[in-house]
């Protein structure tokens, strides 16, 4: 009773804001439904001035930590606005004090929020990620490699005390390997995706056996021409690599709008 009492003079004392999700051209009040930030079930909805309008909902003025819950929470209300409208992320925690100061970074930023949403009009982000099976590629390099299968036979026999360090060249060597097929694959993919793409990025990727994490910009009329050529790699090499293709998501990787709310 006591840590209710508490949290609710906590919630009457903390002061409420706009948390913006993303920007569109609009001139028309929209309500998209209760998908806020927080678990609120505050009403997302859009605050318009010239043209343009910024996606919103009520929060508190708090710095939301970067948990899976609110990410989603972020990118759930972003890809909802997004079934009817271009849309221009804004950075995961931009909070303005109310609905006036909204419609001043709108007004002053106009120029830049128009260029950004023609920079990814008709367009998609599609995202490919590419990961060796990780039993299949050790495996497979072994059979390939001529000098490391000639080394591994060498000392099959030995006594393990006595081959410490061809033991040591042969992890060497395959790590030599594994890298080497992880920079074909990754051009490939690459070499044949990146036409099809107005922009890309390639992200960082992690774990030895991870091959590519990248985002495509495609316009629409691209994008069944696109579909055919992933699906075509996971044809030739669906025994070897596992491909995530994702998409439609938001263009976070191309737009990504900061916006300093206290300089307005």
């Amino acid at each position: 009773m006591f840590r209710a009492s508490v949290l609710a003079k906590m919630d009457a004392t903390m002061k409420e804001g706009k948390y913006i999700y993303c920007i569109i051209e609009s001139n028309q009040p929209r309500s998209f439904g209760p998908l806020g930030i927080g678990g609120r079930a505050d009403e997302l909805y859009t605050v318009c001035c010239n043209g343009l309008a910024a996606c919103v909902s009520s929060s508190p003025i708090i710095r939301y930590s970067c948990l899976r819950d609110n990410m989603l929470a972020h990118e759930m209300a972003i890809e909802e606005v997004m079934k009817e409208y271009t849309v221009a992320p804004v950075r995961f925690c931009t909070i303005a004090k109310d609905e006036e100061k909204v419609k001043k970074i709108l007004e002053i930023e106009h120029d830049r929020f128009i260029d950004a949403l023609k920079n990814v009009e008709g367009k998609k982000e599609l995202g490919v990620k590419a990961m060796f099976k990780e039993d299949i590629i050790y495996k497979d390099i072994l059979e390939r490699y001529e000098d490391i299968r000639i080394l591994k036979g060498k000392i099959a026999t030995l006594p393990s005390e006595k081959t410490y360090f061809q033991r040591m060249e042969i992890g060497r060597m395959v790590e030599a390997s594994l890298q080497n097929e992880r920079e074909i694959c990754k051009k490939e993919i690459l070499d044949s995706l990146t036409p099809l793409a107005e922009d890309y990025k390639v992200n960082n990727i992690y774990g030895e056996v991870m091959i590519l994490s990248a985002a495509f910009l495609v316009n629409k009329d691209k994008e069944p021409e696109f579909d055919q050529k992933v699906e075509g790699f996971n044809t030739k090499y669906g025994d070897k690599i596992k491909f995530k293709y994702v998409g439609t998501i938001p263009p976070f990787n191309f737009v990504n709008l900061v916006i300093e709310t206290g300089k307005y």
